[in-house]
């Protein structure tokens, strides 16, 4: 699993996102966001159990496109994605079996 330390200030394109085989999580936030930075070691937990997994930390703000194209309103937001279709979302996630729950079930 690869996992940032950092939300990326660099984002794929849409089109780029949905050309993605596979399962993909896209979390979206900000390094300062609190409750981004709480929900951090319940990320980490749940997504350590899929190993594999294409995580994608993304900084989300005004004027970001591609958090707009998902209506992303509160951070932090993960959404799941399979083979380019969004199949799951997890909006502030407050403990890992939330994450887990969703992740088991695609």
């Amino acid at each position: 699993m690869a996992t940032q330390t950092a939300y990326s200030s660099q984002a794929p394109s849409r089109a780029e996102l949905d050309a993605l085989p596979g399962v993909t999580v896209v979390e979206f936030g900000t390094d300062w966001c609190g409750y981004c930075q709480g929900a951090q070691p319940s990320i980490i937990k749940a997504l350590a159990a899929h190993a594999g997994l294409r995580h994608l930390k993304i900084e989300d703000g005004p004027g970001r496109p591609l958090g707009r194209s998902f209506k992303i309103k509160l951070w932090p937001t993960l959404i799941v994605m399979r083979d380019g279709a969004e199949v799951a979302r997890v909006v502030r996630p407050t403990g890992a079996a939330q994450i887990e729950d969703v992740l088991t079930s695609i």
